[in-house]
């Protein structure tokens, strides 16, 4: 089984993937496919004519005039020209498949092998949801959906990371639900710890310290206002709290608490910055992530990969990561602080609970939220739907 693995950006070196190419979940992808015996053909970088971001950058500068958004991923001829470009290769090399990490580089691709992809969202999903998808000229909508029409049309197999995602290209795109699937993503760090380490580096967390961790590049986005709120309201019910937070800059009143940890962005794509991550999800009892929007944020993987549990939102495609009782709790995305902390004071209050629900996390990473069972899940559906 040999894929030609189309990205628009260069999916082989971690360390050349930047903060906004889907934190490296692209590198991961062909990695999980890689470790089942799946031979990848690296189809990217693609590139942009210098015509092309020229005329992007105008039609930005047009919309800009009507306060509207342009998106310049998804201009027709951008599209088009990286259809072009796999095509080319196509004829240069001999592969059994075309599997595209997202949508972009095959929705107007025509070739005689079948065409795959994994994406997190469906163009439907993300618009007027995230706040770069807000708002758009009238232009950039309806090529956001013929981008997502055709690209389904085209696949003989559509794999999204969620049941919001999955349900989504069904409804609103009318997408035979045969071929559309559900896996998630893994976790974008490597643990090789056993269920007797995790359960050492459960036990080392302090019992009279609450240990919260946030991780988020768009603070506001990702909840870091609440995160900051309920540590505030724990310290003043009197459980002592910490939160650390990774990524970016906190925003509060004044000057930041002493319990506040901020440590800015590090980077996974050098030993020393995974380590460093590794330490200090394993030290923290929680995840924080209370989103306000969402797609499949591999962090509360991560977490969970080391017996932390996860308190996040129901909003997106965190309901297929998170399960309630199992590794985490989700609120709602208007929850009152207050309901993060009576849920948290309960847990430290009944330890033993905390403990369990810490393992059950560790179990549904080794079950469900790993690179290696994505893998084996999509190496069967690629058997059992095209060869």
């Amino acid at each position: 089984m040999k894929l030609a693995y189309t990205t628009t950006y260069n999916a082989q070196d971690l360390g050349a993937v930047s903060i906004n190419e889907w934190s490296g979940t692209g590198y991961y992808i062909a990695q999980s496919l890689k470790q089942q015996s799946v031979s990848i053909e690296y189809f990217g970088p693609l590139k942009n004519s210098f015509s092309l971001q020229v005329l992007q950058k105008s039609k930005r500068h047009y919309y800009d005039a009507f306060q509207k958004r342009y998106i310049k991923n998804i201009e027709p001829l951008t599209i088009r020209s990286f259809a072009n470009q796999i095509s080319k290769k196509l004829s240069e090399t001999r592969v059994d498949a075309v599997f595209s990490a997202t949508i972009n580089p095959i929705a107007y691709l025509e070739c005689q092998q079948p065409i795959v992809f994994w994406a997190d969202a469906t163009f439907a999903n993300i618009i007027d949801f995230y706040p770069q998808y807000s708002n758009l000229c009238h232009e950039s909508v309806e090529n956001g959906h013929l981008m997502e029409r055709a690209a389904i049309h085209n696949s003989k197999l559509a794999i999204y990371s969620s049941e919001w995602a999955a349900q989504k290209a069904i409804e609103f795109y009318q997408a035979d639900p045969a071929k559309v699937k559900v896996v998630p993503f893994g976790a974008n760090i490597e643990n090789s710890k056993t269920l007797y380490e995790i359960k050492d580096l459960i036990d080392s967390r302090p019992l009279t310290r609450c240990k919260l961790l946030f991780i988020g590049v768009d603070w506001f986005r990702k909840g870091g206002d609440v995160a900051l709120k309920v540590a505030y309201q724990l310290n003043n019910l009197g459980l002592n709290t910490e939160l650390t937070v990774i990524g970016s800059q906190p925003v509060a009143e004044g000057s930041l608490p002493s319990f506040v940890k901020p440590l800015g962005f590090i980077s996974k794509s050098t030993r020393e910055g995974k380590e460093r991550i590794q330490q200090l999800i394993g030290e923290s009892h929680f995840l924080i992530l209370p989103s306000l929007a969402d797609c499949s944020p591999i962090v509360l993987c991560e977490a969970n990969s080391l017996g932390v549990p996860c308190l996040s939102t129901k909003v997106g495609g965190i309901p297929t990561i998170i399960k309630t009782g199992l590794n985490g709790e989700l609120f709602d995305k208007e929850a009152e602080v207050l309901e993060y902390c009576k849920y948290i004071v309960h847990l430290f209050t009944n330890y033993k609970e905390y403990k369990a629900l810490a393992l059950s996390a560790f179990n549904e990473y080794q079950t469900r939220l790993n690179w290696e069972v994505a893998g084996q899940t999509v190496k069967q559906l690629l058997r059992e739907k095209i060869f």
